[in-house]
């Protein structure tokens, strides 16, 4: 790139005293050696106002910008890598936050589950203390009603039998009649 720059800065001082010979051959170095020197010295003094003036700023604009881009470079590696390192995190608290939600939805699924088979065992044994509960009512009230079935069939055959009795009925007579009504009160019973 010097070269090149080099080359073009001194075909462009050398055009205007290549345009002042008219008669004279192309080449700088063609028979004047006073015009060569010239030559040489002018090339020489605007390569070096250029080199302290010129190429040293714009060279020093270049490896600034160079050493800018290469930092802009680091730094976006840097923040890529930086940012790669927080998607694998957020991936990975994602994924442990997914197992999480899967373990709290079959805990709870479990749990009403246990909770649905406790409810329904305690409405089995509720049901079944109910039902011994009638069962225990109706053997007591059958039995309240036997005895005041017998009650009162005692006392109706103790109304007959006194009736019975009225009609000349001896005192044994009497007795023997009650106790064959109770045998015969007693006697299904057993």
């Amino acid at each position: 790139m010097k070269k090149l720059l080099t080359v073009a800065f001194v075909a462009l001082i050398a055009l205007p005293a290549h345009a002042a010979q008219e008669a004279e051959a192309l080449s700088p170095f063609a028979g004047n050696l006073g015009n060569a020197i010239w030559t040489v010295l002018i090339f020489v003094a605007v390569v070096m106002v250029l080199g302290k003036f010129a190429w040293g700023p714009v060279l020093s604009l270049l490896r600034d910008r160079e050493d800018f881009i290469l930092r802009s470079l680091s730094d976006a590696k840097r923040d890529r890598d930086a940012a790669e390192a927080r998607l694998k995190e957020y991936a990975a608290k994602l994924q442990s936050a997914h197992a999480e939600a899967v373990t709290i939805v079959e805990t709870a699924r479990g749990d009403a589950e246990r909770l649905r088979q406790e409810l329904r065992e305690k409405a089995r044994s509720e049901a079944e203390a109910l039902i011994k509960n009638a069962q225990q009512q109706i053997q007591l009230e059958t039995a309240r009603g036997v005895q005041q079935i017998r009650t009162e069939a005692v006392e109706l055959s103790v109304m007959i039998a006194s009736k019975l009795i009225q009609k000349n009925i001896t005192k044994e007579d009497n007795e023997r009649l009650i106790e064959e009504a109770l045998k015969q009160v007693q006697g299904p019973q057993h």
